[in-house]
């Protein structure tokens, strides 16, 4: 099939590369333009560029796909079908129209569940036990579209939002290719998503990784794992930032300590903080200015110091 494919991050590579590698055509790529990035503000190109100009596949990077010039520009590729993968703006009516076909989206949650730029952190906050990956034909709405496939795959206590995300894209790599060939052939009938049962997640900001040890011990557990690899679950002791990057729940603690304060350790040397609802153990923290390591070789770097985090 003649396809346009839009896209950005790393994770998204997955999809493009397993388009081409099954044999279609893919007219452009269509990717956000380069940001800049770093300490030095350095402009850098998205990863979907990269891949694509790797393969040899033409390239481009509009503003905006509100300029009707660039419209016209897509419309005179004249793709069959377009595939749409985190590419981060929504289609307008007239961008949705270019292709027959319409345009498949690779969304990494279980639609309707977590609509929205940040389904799989929302999926840790909200707790639940297994995520997985839709294929929906976009509508001028946002992740609102008709369902053509669905996998399911659990969510472990320890799944983290990075790792998960790219996993989730790979799986809907694969997904996708199976299913072009029936879509094509008008052998697969879209369900409509039940709006009811709807939940949207929005895009994060970094103060949103800021932890309130008032929060029950659970909740920062999952910030933890949700906001990774950004913002992280932020803290700061004595001044100094520090970012908890894996901790675990102690939910039998039971003292009057405020929120925050370093209450003890557990039998492996991690620092125990209280919270608003038990006590949380951290594994691994990331001061700043130097290397992630283990909570029981922070704590020991303390000499015995007191206080509290956040304060």
């Amino acid at each position: 099939m003649r396809l346009i494919f839009l896209g950005s991050p790393a994770f998204v590579v997955h999809p493009l590369e397993a388009l081409v590698a099954a044999g279609h055509e893919i007219v452009a790529v269509v990717t956000q333009p380069d940001r800049p990035a770093g300490r030095g503000g350095r402009l850098t190109p998205p990863p979907v560029r990269l891949a694509a100009e790797a393969i040899g596949l033409p390239v481009l990077q509009p503003v905006t796909l509100r300029d009707p010039a660039v419209v016209a520009q897509l419309a005179a590729l004249a793709p069959e079908a377009g595939v749409v993968a985190a590419y981060g703006e929504i289609l307008r009516k007239n961008v949705l129209a270019i292709p027959p076909l319409g345009y498949l989206n690779i969304h990494p949650s279980l639609l309707p569940l977590h609509r929205g730029p940040t389904p799989v952190a929302g999926a840790i906050m909200a707790g639940d036990q297994e995520t997985g990956v839709s294929i929906i034909r976009l509508d001028p709405g946002m992740d609102s579209g008709p369902i053509l496939a669905q996998a399911v795959v659990s969510l472990p206590p320890a799944a983290r939002a990075g790792p998960r995300t790219d996993e989730l894209f790979s799986l809907g790599a694969r997904l996708l290719v199976e299913l072009l060939p029936r879509y094509a052939a008008g052998e697969l009938l879209p369900r409509p998503q039940d709006d009811s049962q709807a939940s949207v997640t929005r895009m994060l900001k970094k103060e949103d990784g800021q932890i309130d040890w008032g929060l029950p011990a659970l909740v920062i557990e999952r910030m933890a794992r949700a906001y990774d690899p950004w913002p992280g679950a932020l803290t700061t002791w004595h001044g100094q930032g520090l970012r908890v990057v894996a901790a675990a729940v102690q939910a039998d603690w039971s003292g009057d300590e405020a929120p925050g304060t370093l209450v003890g350790h557990t039998a492996g040397g991690a620092p125990l903080v209280a919270t608003g609802s038990g006590a949380l153990a951290l594994l691994e923290v990331h001061p700043a200015g130097r290397r992630p390591m283990a909570g029981a070789a922070w704590l020991a770097g303390l000499h015995g110091a007191g206080g509290r985090l956040g304060a």
